[in-house]
């Protein structure tokens, strides 16, 4: 036979069931308003690109540095970085930045014909669930979403725990009773399905969180930023389009996912390029420098051959986003967020049910 607890003292199990309990009644409402805006905008480039303009010519690296002299000139800002809108239909935004500090975004398509140019004081409903997603709108809200996270993957750890089955009952467990009291059927639903999809959410947690926290734990790990000595600028330095193109053969296959001019005492381009078969599919990870001064390539680092550090670090946001595996892994991830809205809401209904009980008593 086995002791039984000391009197006063609850089993662990129970315990752990408490704290599963309160934890997801008191952060309910927040978990629940970050399932619904991450799965809103899971593909939120198509949407946006698809908005703005159903041309999608091929990208001409002359006609991209043409309008970007063009908007340049405009009001004598200089560009800053050129990023790819992340939905693959060669569709890119310019970032340009006057000497005052202001700065502007203008979307272009491949042929460099402009299609948005957004305003600060502009409101669009993509670019609020983006923001409510990722930091509340504010940077304030970073931190409020990472305890959140935290929390959250605390809670499925626990979850998980306390659902774990004893030996010789899984098959039971993961299949949810069809008959008996409502509060057990609802209960046997709860239990079944977090076991059946705990670990993909824990991993969508788990990496979202630590994109939270990404310098403090890139630092932590030693990802190392790619970067070499400064050169010099000479008086004459090359353009947008010799730059991408330079990065664009040093790498077959790839495709431009952004550009960064060189900053002041330093002419050295930064480009990233997607390759054949990384996991980051819509801006690609790996980095190609090259000189601005005659538009050599200085250096060449496939993420497919980093440190593991950097590797890892590079990994958290498609497989965050589902990313990693395609159109399949994107459609996981809302399916997770999906499951996440379902737990959460029979967690709340199975905590009313055991109430009213005690109610009824008073």
């Amino acid at each position: 036979m086995s002791a039984s607890p000391p009197a006063g003292r609850k089993p662990i199990r129970r315990s752990i069931l408490a704290v599963h309990r309160w934890l997801s009644l008191g952060a309910a409402i927040f978990w629940l308003l970050q399932a619904l805006t991450g799965i809103a905008i899971v593909f939120h480039w198509e949407i946006t690109d698809a908005r703005l303009s159903s041309h999608y010519p091929a990208t001409d690296l002359a006609a991209i540095e043409r309008r970007i002299d063009a908007l340049a000139s405009e009001d004598g800002s200089k560009p800053t970085t050129v990023w790819t809108t992340g939905s693959g239909g060669d569709r890119y935004t310019v970032y340009l930045e006057t000497e005052g500090g202001d700065s502007r975004s203008v979307r272009i398509l491949g042929d460099g014909t402009v299609i948005d140019r957004p305003r600060e004081d502009e409101n669009r409903l993509m670019d609020f669930l983006i923001g409510f997603h990722h930091d509340l709108l504010g940077s304030w809200g970073s931190w409020i979403v990472a305890i959140s996270g935290a929390l959250l993957c605390s809670n499925l750890i626990l979850g998980l725990v306390a659902a774990w089955p004893k030996r010789g009952t899984w098959r039971r467990a993961l299949t949810p009773a069809q008959k008996g009291p409502p509060a057990a059927r609802l209960y046997s639903w709860h239990r079944a399905l977090g076991l059946w999809a705990v670990l993909p959410a824990l991993m969508i947690a788990v990496t979202g969180t630590l994109m939270k926290f990404e310098d403090g734990v890139g630092d932590l790990i030693g990802a190392k930023s790619v970067e070499l000595p400064a050169i010099a600028p000479t008086p004459k330095t090359i353009g947008f389009a010799q730059a991408a193109k330079a990065a664009l053969d040093a790498v077959p296959g790839s495709s431009l996912t952004q550009i960064a001019w060189p900053k002041d005492g330093d002419a050295t381009y930064y480009l990233r390029v997607n390759a054949p078969g990384e996991i980051r599919r819509a801006y690609g990870d790996t980095r190609v420098l090259v000189d601005a001064n005659n538009g050599a390539v200085r250096g060449i680092y496939p993420i497919s051959d980093a440190e593991p550090a950097r590797a890892f670090m590079s990994a958290l946001f498609p497989l965050h986003t589902g990313e990693a595996g395609g159109l399949v892994g994107r459609l996981l991830s809302i399916a997770v967020g999906l499951w996440l809205i379902t737990m959460i809401v029979a967690g709340l209904l199975l905590w009313l049910k055991r109430r009213q009980p005690a109610a009824r008593k008073h």
